[in-house]
């Protein structure tokens, strides 16, 4: 039996161009895409809420989870299907307390196996390791190694996200060692030929790199 495909898990820009909204759409139309997450960091609330609502739609179109970062009650007013959290952001258990059983709550572990296993344990629905390769998005408080997915892989059953850096180019190694989503921003909205290229060109990297 071969092992579950890796998909892509895509992260809006910091600030989202005009007509993002089209982008995105031809982006989910071009392939296989697992989830979005809108991530502004910075932007007030009712920015956050504006933007969220097509993005939602879209993402509810194409039966693709759509997640909001690190807030858990805008996610809630979004009426997004999850939240992610990063480590100063909102508790796994407050996240949990406020969207309830139902909806996606993941958490950032950064390099950390410990991390990682208490998001387990305490039910997260999937944890995000990173970053695996300099990213011009933020600046990552760590670098993960390749090993630590390879590990995860073997031994727990909660989904893992590789982040940081991931680009067509780069992410065979993480697709070999079983993360199951690659979480990418500039990899796809920078991509020389379009977003929509981009997601075509990542699912064949992630195709031929399948076990």
């Amino acid at each position: 039996m071969s092992a579950p495909r890796t998909r892509l898990y895509l992260l809006t820009p910091p600030k989202l161009p005009t007509g993002f909204a089209a982008s995105l759409q031809q982006a989910l139309d071009a392939g296989d895409v697992a989830s979005v997450q809108l991530r502004l960091k910075g932007a007030a609330d009712h920015e956050v809420l504006r933007a969220a609502e097509p993005l939602r739609e879209i993402c509810r179109g194409k039966n693709i989870a759509f997640l909001v970062n690190d807030r858990p009650d805008l996610a809630l007013a979004a009426d997004a299907d999850g939240v992610h959290i990063g480590q100063q952001d909102a508790s796994y258990q407050e996240a949990r307390k406020t969207l309830g059983p139902d909806r996606i709550v993941g958490v950032t572990c950064h390099d950390s196996r410990d991390l990682g296993l208490t998001a387990a344990e305490l039910g997260a629905d999937y944890v995000a390791f990173g970053a695996f390769f300099p990213t011009a998005t933020k600046a990552p408080p760590a670098i993960a190694p390749l090993e630590l997915i390879a590990w995860w892989h073997e031994l727990i059953e909660v989904p893992c996200v590789a982040i940081g850096g991931i680009t067509v180019a780069n992410c065979a190694p993480l697709v070999k060692a079983g993360a199951d989503f690659l979480a990418v921003s500039s990899g796809v909205w920078d991509y020389p030929a379009g977003p929509a290229a981009a997601v075509r060109d990542f699912n064949a990297a992630i195709a031929a790199a399948t076990p």
